[in-house]
Formats: structure tokens, sequence, C-alpha cells
């Protein structure tokens, strides 16, 4: 194993354990967000109920298929569920996913709630920290992608294939 297997795998558990640590706080937000708006029916429009709901599923999504690809990886850097493809897989779905989850919380929101001027939506700092999370989320995926895209072609040069685990054996 080489200086750049070694990079490769402390950059996959540093990048992958941000993008489940926020997903996880990001699931605790919209669960709870989720579970107010169940208890005290209390959201402004249905809109807004039903993309914190869909940002739950977004998070818990990223926090199961995260962190299995991350165990994974840990045990087996060059297996076929480790592979350039299966991360672009799971990578390209979750970003996907992300793009509408953040794009449709920002656009219920406006852009962003000033919380000391608005009294339309409740949990006004909670909606924040959601589309917050849910962007920054979305950029640690979107480096994970370019990430493994450049290792895939990196590797495809070397001759390894696409198929190769993004650690050479």
């Amino acid at each position: 194993m080489g200086a750049g297997d070694t990079a490769v795998r402390r950059g996959h558990h540093i990048t992958f354990g941000a993008i489940v640590l926020f997903s996880i706080i990001e699931l605790s937000l919209s669960a709870w967000l989720t579970a107010q708006y169940s208890i005290h029916h209390n959201y402004t429009r249905i809109s807004v109920r039903d993309r914190v709901r869909f940002i739950l599923f977004c998070a818990t999504w990223t926090v199961s298929f995260g962190s299995m690809l991350m165990i994974l990886f840990y045990h087996a850097a060059t297996g076929v569920l480790t592979s350039v493809g299966a991360h672009l897989l799971f990578l390209g779905l979750t970003w996907l996913l992300w793009t509408a989850g953040a794009a449709a919380i920002t656009q219920t929101l406006g852009g962003g709630l000033n919380c000391k001027t608005q009294d339309l939506f409740v949990y006004c700092t909670h909606l924040n920290a959601l589309e917050g999370f849910a962007w920054l989320i979305w950029i640690l995926v979107t480096f994970a992608i370019i990430a493994v895209l450049i290792r895939g072609i990196a590797s495809a040069r070397r001759g390894d294939g696409y198929a190769g685990g993004l650690v050479s054996v």
C-alpha cells in the first residue's frame, strides 16, 4: 500500500465520517421538527411539513448507507461493494436526494428566515439550521463525488479499470 493509498483511506474515513456526522445532526433536527408538526399541527403550510419529512428521509438514507459504505471500506477497501462504481452509485443518488431536499427547504423558507422579524414560521431557528445543514451535506457529498471521480479516472489511466477499489491492491 503506497502513500497515496494511505491518504485515500484516511480521506475516505474523514469525508464519510463528516457526511454521516452532519447527517445525524440533520436527522435529529428533522425528526424533532416532524414530531412537533405531528403533535401540534402548527406547520405554516403542508409543503413545509412534507419537505421536512423529505429531509428526514434523506438524512436516514445518508446515515444508513454512508455508515455501511464506510464500514465496508474499512474492512475491505478493494471489494466490489467498495469500488469506484459502488461509491459513485451511492454518492450520485445521495447527491440527487440532497439537491432536492436542500433546494426544497430553501425555496420554502425563501432562502432563509430572519427570526427577529418574521412571525409566520414556528421553529424558525430550527428551520434555518435544517436548511444550513442540508446545504453543508450537499457540499460534502459533491466534494466526495469529485474525489471519487478523480480517483476513478486515475485508476483507469493506470490500467486498473473502473471496477477496482478506490485503493489499489
